[in-house]
């Protein structure tokens, strides 16, 4: 699956049914998991026909569109699932009851609710909920993919905006090496030739990776970098009032500084992969637990400013 991302350009209007949508997934998604926490042993069915009932009982719930409202029964089930499934694997520590959210960010519609305009350069929401036309600001080209081959369409909420993700049903991994096995469709970034170099890495944190070679890659460390300023915009938050307008202009200042360094890290990791896996035909790497890792509290902070998950998720 491969997800593509677009800058949402909105007005105050669209905002607000926009947060009126994710208010209505998240309601969904919590009543139908306090049914299943009062009825033990509902399955999938139950779950869906109670979806339904709630459509019938509540008039907003029922302007959001059909399938957006089965998409937060889907995370319920998997949520459930996922519970089962380490109770059963006998999984150490806590198994990740369901609980429900307080907080959400994202709203997510399937096939239908939605509609790609033909000048290729907006979407458009076809639900009650008032959403409508949605100019979408990106470099990722879209229009190549068959709309039958987009499965979900995500609103997401930051705190520097909204953004539209596509999740294409696509091949998203570069295994092919000979330019004339690859399909058509394929921008000419993906015809790499065979270079018959191996290479294995050695994450740590002093340096970021250390290859077989001999080479040593240096660690940015943006979090501690950046951790004199969120401390700055930390003291303002806890400055203002809770609840005024100041907090809240204070809070998303904070969250933006996050995202900032969030995506310093990430752009970094898939800087460095897409460096190693263009430069080498076999990768070989550690195969570190970075969940087990991270409960050394003298490390933690450590290991997370490094993305090394992510950096491992970039080469696969």
């Amino acid at each position: 699956m491969l997800v593509m991302e677009f800058k949402a350009v909105l007005k105050e209007p669209q905002k607000l049914a926009i947060n009126e949508a994710i208010i209505t997934a998240r309601f969904v998604r919590n009543k139908v998991l306090r049914y299943w926490m009062d009825n033990h042993g509902v399955g999938k069915k139950e779950l869906y026909r109670y979806n339904t009932e709630i459509r019938e009982e509540f008039n907003f719930v029922k302007d959001l569109n059909s399938h957006a409202c089965q998409a937060s029964v889907e995370n319920v089930e998997r949520a459930i699932k996922r519970f089962y499934d380490n109770c059963k694997k006998k999984v150490p520590g806590k198994k990740g009851y369901p609980r429900f959210k307080k907080h959400s960010r994202s709203v997510e519609y399937k096939q239908s609710g939605w509609k790609l305009s033909p000048d290729k350069k907006s979407i458009n929401f076809t639900d009650k909920k008032g959403i409508g036309k949605v100019k979408l600001k990106g470099t990722w080209d879209l229009w190549r993919f068959d709309q039958k081959l987009i499965k979900r369409v995500r609103i997401v909420q930051r705190a520097d905006g909204y953004y539209v993700q596509f999740c294409v049903k696509a091949d998203n991994s570069v295994r092919v090496r000979a330019a004339s096995a690859l399909p058509k469709a394929w921008p000419t970034a993906f015809q790499l030739e065979a270079t018959g170099f191996t290479v294995g890495l050695d994450v740590g944190l002093k340096e970021f990776y250390t290859d077989s070679d001999g080479y040593s890659e240096p660690n940015p460390r943006f979090y501690r970098r950046g951790e004199k300023r969120l401390k700055f915009y930390q003291r303002r938050v806890s400055r203002k009032k809770k609840g005024s307008a100041n907090r809240k202009k204070a809070i998303n200042r904070l969250g933006r500084t996050h995202l900032k360094i969030s995506r310093q890290r990430e752009e970094h990791a898939k800087r460095l992969a897409r460096c190693v896996i263009r430069s080498n035909d076999l990768v070989a790497y550690e195969d570190l637990r970075i969940k087990n890792l991270v409960k050394n509290h003298c490390l933690a902070k450590s290991i997370n400013d490094a993305g090394w998950y992510q950096f491992r998720g970039a080469i696969r």
